[in-house]
């Protein structure tokens, strides 16, 4: 016969030597399986991005942002970058990373590993590439020349790094992988130039993120092959004033996107127009 009350507390001692040893298990299985279950683990900053690598290995590093101005500029062209919604998730490739400005816009889950002083367990970070970080030939590739090919090296600002590990760990080993780039809004084109030398940044990207072939067309045009100038901008020599342009993108992983009359025919040089999206 089992009791069907909470016995007072003087009681406990005395139930538990009645109860045989079988039913005392049975009994502390049943409080096991009535115990809620353990939240699962999950990561603090991951937004969840598809994966399109597997992890590999790498070393990371920080930069203070003391001023405002210190995130306005860039090897990939992007000016503010908490105008253009980067903000502070934002990373510069090594050498051997960069692919001379066509890495540009991807996205990188980043981790800390080994260093378990250090790391923040079961923490990630997706950034955007928006900057260079420059070798130092002057020194090794293994002592002080972090950023030197053949190093794969990630430099972020240190409100990210502290995201993932204690700022105490200065350079760390990580790991890393490609995701896809989750963005609000159209991809955005910035016009700029000079009579009929046209430079177009291409910001805001979703899904691969980077920008690997791109085509405007006029109005009263075919389709012209647009040149990468430098980090994501795209230049062109045309007379298109008083067309209205459309853009093809394509990205990395052979998604092409087309995006018609995205710049009225009164377009004007120092602004920014808004196409469709690529997937994500």
């Amino acid at each position: 016969m089992y009791l069907l009350f909470a016995p007072p507390r003087r009681l406990f001692p005395v139930l538990f030597l009645l109860l045989h040893r079988r039913d005392l298990a049975l009994l502390l299985l049943s409080l096991t399986l009535l115990a809620p279950p353990a939240a699962p683990h999950q990561s603090s900053s991951f937004s969840g991005s598809v994966a399109l690598t597997e992890w590999r290995s790498a070393h990371a590093s920080y930069y203070a942002v003391f001023d405002p101005l210190d995130t306005v500029g860039g090897a990939c062209g992007y000016g503010d970058l908490g105008k253009s919604g980067y903000g502070m998730a934002t990373a510069g490739l090594s050498e051997a990373l960069f692919e001379k400005g066509a890495a540009c816009g991807g996205c990188y889950e980043v981790r800390c590993v080994e260093e378990l002083r250090y790391c923040l367990p079961g923490t990630s970070m997706v950034l955007t590439v928006t900057n260079f970080c420059a070798p130092n030939y002057g020194l090794p590739a293994d002592a002080g020349g972090i950023c030197n090919a053949p190093n794969h090296h990630i430099l972020m600002p240190i409100q990210a790094f502290e995201k993932i590990a204690i700022w105490k760990a200065g350079v760390m080993p990580i790991q890393y992988r490609r995701v896809k780039c989750v963005r609000e809004g159209g991809v955005r084109f910035t016009i700029d130039g000079k009579g009929f030398f046209y430079n177009v940044l291409i910001s805001n990207v979703a899904g691969a993120g980077d920008i690997v072939a791109v085509k405007i067309k006029g109005s009263a045009t075919g389709w012209l092959p647009m040149g990468r100038n430098w980090g994501q901008i795209w230049h062109i020599s045309a007379d298109l004033q008083g067309q209205a342009l459309s853009f093809e993108v394509s990205s990395s992983d052979g998604v092409t996107l087309t995006s018609y009359n995205v710049a009225p025919k009164n377009w004007a040089f120092g602004k920014t127009y808004v196409g469709k999206q690529f997937p994500f």
